[in-house]
């Protein structure tokens, strides 16, 4: 993913940040038990997020040291499954897991599909960064498409169709970000209550919609140098990266219906332990963040640490 879907620090309650921390904390175990641990350097807030989300929440917490908290150690949430399962290939299909087990495995699988989409994109020598992080997820991603098998089909077929109409060069800003919408959906595809299931892939779906037209705007400049092909400069016809007013405005207008539509969808369901968090990313961070895109100013948010 790309680090745009982050809670506002500022405007959360300290407890509420430290429930964000030991998901995030838990995710970086839940990866390094499920994939391996080269898959933990796969972890963002993006994946943080998505884990909320899926969350079953009845989370355990634990508290454990780490390379990063070497001495006194960080609380955790953990699913209490399988802590002691063997996790192999043969039989990690089958094993019970949780909705944390759930967002790792599939945040492996797309981690894995964005590096290859990286390599494709990129000759030889901008390229060996993403071949080199192909390398060390290998072994993660077979676990990870072992366990969801259905996932990674689903991510790899979207992007395909994805790929084809950056190779057309469509100047469409729904037809692309529909098909990465369609991908995030997917998410959801394995949550057992149907009516959860059809929030969450609302959620995901408007979500996907999203953070795919923001990374858009966000690579406007850096795409008109270079060549690359860009929904959004394409759509309104903008030339070396820059807005003009009215391209700017209606576009503000387009992440702000799916912002919209995603609250909708959240408002349909009780997430629990979760509510605060998830009301103020989207109620209040993704707005944030769309602005800061949109202003360039979004590298100011790129190193505050939760």
């Amino acid at each position: 993913m790309f680090g745009y879907v982050r809670p506002p620090v500022g405007l959360l309650p300290p407890e509420e940040i430290e429930r964000f921390r030991r998901m995030y904390c838990g995710m970086c175990h839940t990866l390094g038990r499920r994939c391996g641990s080269h898959a933990r350097l796969i972890l963002n807030y993006d994946f943080t997020f998505l884990a909320i989300l899926l969350s079953d929440g009845d989370e355990d917490i634990k508290t454990g040291r780490c390379i990063v908290h070497p001495v006194h150690g960080r609380e955790y949430y953990y699913n209490n499954y399988n802590q002691a399962g063997d996790l192999n290939l043969k039989n990690l299909k089958n094993l019970k897991s949780g909705g944390m087990d759930l967002a790792a495995d599939e945040s492996v699988i797309l981690a894995w599909r964005q590096l290859w989409d990286g390599v494709e994109d990129n000759g030889l020598l901008k390229g060996l960064k993403y071949r080199g992080g192909i390398g060390l997820l290998k072994h993660a991603y077979e676990k990870a498409a072992a366990a969801r098998p259905e996932f990674d089909k689903a991510v790899r077929e979207r992007l395909h169709e994805l790929k084809a109409l950056e190779i057309a060069r469509c100047k469409s800003l729904d037809r692309p970000a529909d098909q990465f919408a369609l991908l995030l959906a997917s998410a959801a595809d394995e949550i057992e209550n149907q009516a959860r299931r059809r929030v969450l892939e609302q959620i995901f779906y408007h979500l996907g919609r999203w953070i795919y037209l923001i990374d858009a705007a966000d690579d406007l400049k850096r795409d008109a140098k270079t060549g690359d092909y860009n929904p959004v400069a394409l759509r309104f016809d903008l030339k070396n990266g820059v807005w003009t007013p009215e391209a700017r405005r209606e576009f503000a207008n387009t992440l702000d219906h799916s912002i919209h539509r995603m609250a909708t969808a959240f408002e349909l369901w009780d997430f629990g332990p979760w509510n605060k968090i998830l009301s103020a990313v989207i109620y209040q961070g993704l707005f944030q963040i769309g602005r800061a895109v949109l202003d360039g100013e979004f590298y100011k948010y790129k190193n505050i640490k939760i």
